[in-house]
C-alpha cells in the first residue's frame, strides 16, 4: 500500500511539474518529515542547496549559515535539500543529518528530507529547478545552487564549487532583494 501511495505521489508531482504548476506548490517535507512547500517562504529569495555531510564542501554549511544571518532580516533564507547521489556523501538518517549540521555548524536555516536530484528519482522541484535555470540538466556534486526571487522563479544558478559567500553569489542575492 505504502509503495502505490508514493508511486501515485511521484506521478502526482511530475504531472503537477509537467503541467507548469508554479514551483512553490511542490510538496515537499522537512527534515522532522512534516509537509511542506515553498509556499512557507513565498516572497522571499531563496537559495536551494543539495547539501551532504561527508563531501569536501561540507563546510560550506558555514558560508551558507552565515549568508542566511546577514540577509534574513531583509526577506532570505537558504533551504538545504540533503541528497545522498555523489559518492554517497549523505548516509545518514534525518535525525543524523539534523544533528551533525547543528552541532558542527550550528545551522538554523530550514533542512528538508533526503531527496535525489538527478535521475528518474530526482525529484520535481530539482526537475523544475534544473529545467528553468537553462544550464545542464544534471546536477554536477553537492552543493550546487538555485537563487530564487520570491515567488521561486530561477534567478541564477551556482556551481558547487562557488561558495555561498563568494561576490558573485553576494551580489545575486543583494540584487533580488532590492526587487
Amino acid at each position: 500500500m505504502k509503495f502505490i501511495s508514493a508511486l501515485f505521489l511521484s506521478i502526482s508531482l511530475a504531472a503537477a511539474v509537467s503541467a507548469g504548476n508554479p514551483t512553490l506548490d511542490i510538496q515537499l517535507k522537512d527534515i522532522d518529515g512534516k509537509k511542506t512547500s515553498l509556499k512557507a517562504h513565498k516572497g522571499k529569495v531563496m537559495l536551494v542547496v543539495n547539501v551532504a555531510s561527508k563531501c569536501g564542501l561540507t563546510p560550506q554549511y558555514k558560508q551558507l549559515q552565515a549568508v542566511h544571518d546577514k540577509f534574513a532580516k531583509k526577506g532570505f533564507t537558504v533551504l538545504g535539500f540533503p541528497c545522498n547521489q555523489f559518492g554517497k556523501q549523505e548516509p545518514g538518517t534525518a535525525l543524523e543529518i539534523k544533528k551533525f549540521c547543528t552541532d558542527n555548524y550550528s545551522v538554523t536555516f530550514p533542512l528538508h528530507a533526503k531527496i535525489e536530484v538527478n535521475g528518474d528519482g530526482a525529484h520535481p522541484l530539482y526537475k523544475k529547478l534544473k529545467k528553468e535555470s537553462g544550464g545542464s540538466d544534471k546536477i554536477r556534486w553537492n552543493f550546487e545552487k538555485f537563487l530564487l526571487d520570491g515567488n521561486g522563479k530561477v534567478i541564477k544558478r551556482f556551481s558547487p564549487r562557488v561558495k555561498p559567500d563568494a561576490p558573485e553569489v553576494i551580489a545575486a542575492i543583494e540584487s533580488a532583494l532590492k526587487k
